[in-house]
């Protein structure tokens, strides 16, 4: 099965439970992995054969810079079933949310959240 990789979006958002990340914001990088037959479906070089990376940035881009959670676990399940309803012919999508800006003691280099559906067959 054919795989779509768009990898290291990075938005600045107002995602977080603490007040300074609600107002000060903080960024957020996405990788999303979209599961295509592409072996199958591509055949002529067109792209009505397939999925446009370039609109699944757009909506994921427009989804998190209009929607902020508290968790960014709630970020990634909620873009995930946008994703998974606004590009029926994906298969799967797998997520990948990196947080920087994580305000706790320590040393780290970001804290990451990973999610993942399928297309419901029923």
């Amino acid at each position: 099965m054919g795989k779509i990789r768009i990898n290291n979006m990075s938005f600045h958002t107002y995602n977080g439970v603490h007040a300074e990340e609600k107002k000060l914001g903080q960024r957020l990088e996405i990788d999303a992995e979209l599961t295509y037959p592409i072996e199958t479906k591509v055949k002529t070089d067109n792209l009505t054969e397939t999925v446009s990376y370039s609109d699944v940035y757009k909506a994921i881009e427009s989804f998190v810079l209009n929607h902020n959670y508290d968790l960014i676990e709630s970020l990634a399940n909620n873009l995930l079933h946008q994703i998974l309803t606004e590009f029926p012919r994906l298969e799967a999508v797998k997520l990948r949310i990196r947080k920087y800006s994580v305000p706790i003691a320590g040393i780290f280099d970001n804290v990451e959240i990973e999610v993942s559906g399928e297309r419901d067959e029923k």
